[in-house]
Formats: structure tokens, C-alpha cells, sequence
């Protein structure tokens, strides 16, 4: 009896680091998927940014992806990311708070040239079953 409740306080750790894992990858992909646009392929980046959403925050992008794609084809823009960082503000079973952190780079036709800004996003994120989506976020100074 002893081996069978050690065994599942194990499992139950073990789960619940796997969610936060999951949580953290989930808001730094977000936040590099944010990041990583190129206007040849911008309906693809787009798709995958509102994949990565739920809720009213995956509705408001869904409906702004065609001026995002227009204003990317518009100015042949691309943004790249370093150094994505990702650390848990709080978690539970099913909703956590992951601050992301990440230099951006933004270049077009007229700026081939472009010095890194530093970017932190402070993410909302519900659990999905195995799945974590981030349903709010925001700029943090």
C-alpha cells in the first residue's frame, strides 16, 4: 500500500511539472510566433499566431490578421527574435500567468538596418487538456 501511494504522489508531481512546461513553452512560442513575421509568408505566421490563442484575445487577432497581412505585404516587413525567455508568474491546474521576454527586430525595405528592441509580455494562459493557449496579454514596461 505504501509503494502504490508513493507512486502516485510521484506521478502527480511529475504531472505537474510536465503543465508547467507546457505553460511556459506555450507563452514563449507565442511570444516568438508574435515576433517572427515575414510578409512573404504572412498568412502562415498569422494562422499560427491565432492558433496559439482562445477566447476574446483569438477572436480580436482573428479579426485584425487581414490589416496585419495587408500592412506586412505593404511594407515587405520582417521581425525576427533572441534570446526568448519565459519564467511562470503563477500557476494552477488549468490557468497560469508566464512573463516573456525577448529582443525583436523589425526591418523593411527602407530600414534593412534595424536595432533590436526588448519586448516583455505578461501572458494569460487556460489549460486545453494537454494544450496551453493564451487567452489575454499585455505590454509590460
Amino acid at each position: 500500500m505504501y509503494v502504490a501511494v508513493v507512486g502516485l504522489r510521484v506521478k502527480d508531481g511529475s504531472d505537474s511539472a510536465t503543465q508547467r512546461d507546457r505553460a511556459v513553452q506555450a507563452a514563449r512560442q507565442l511570444g516568438v510566433n508574435l515576433n517572427t513575421l515575414d510578409y512573404q509568408n504572412g498568412q502562415r505566421d498569422i494562422d499560427r499566431i491565432v492558433a496559439g490563442t482562445t477566447g476574446k484575445l483569438k477572436d480580436q487577432l482573428a479579426g485584425q490578421s487581414k490589416a496585419l497581412l495587408d500592412r506586412l505585404t505593404q511594407t515587405k516587413a520582417r521581425t525576427t527574435v533572441s534570446d526568448p525567455q519565459a519564467a511562470v508568474v503563477s500557476i494552477d491546474d488549468d490557468s497560469a500567468e508566464i512573463m516573456v521576454s525577448m529582443n525583436a527586430t523589425v526591418t523593411n525595405e527602407k530600414v534593412k538596418n534595424a536595432a533590436p528592441q526588448y519586448w516583455r509580455l505578461l501572458m494569460d494562459l487556460d489549460r486545453h487538456g494537454d494544450r496551453w493557449l493564451v487567452s489575454n496579454m499585455e505590454m509590460v514596461p
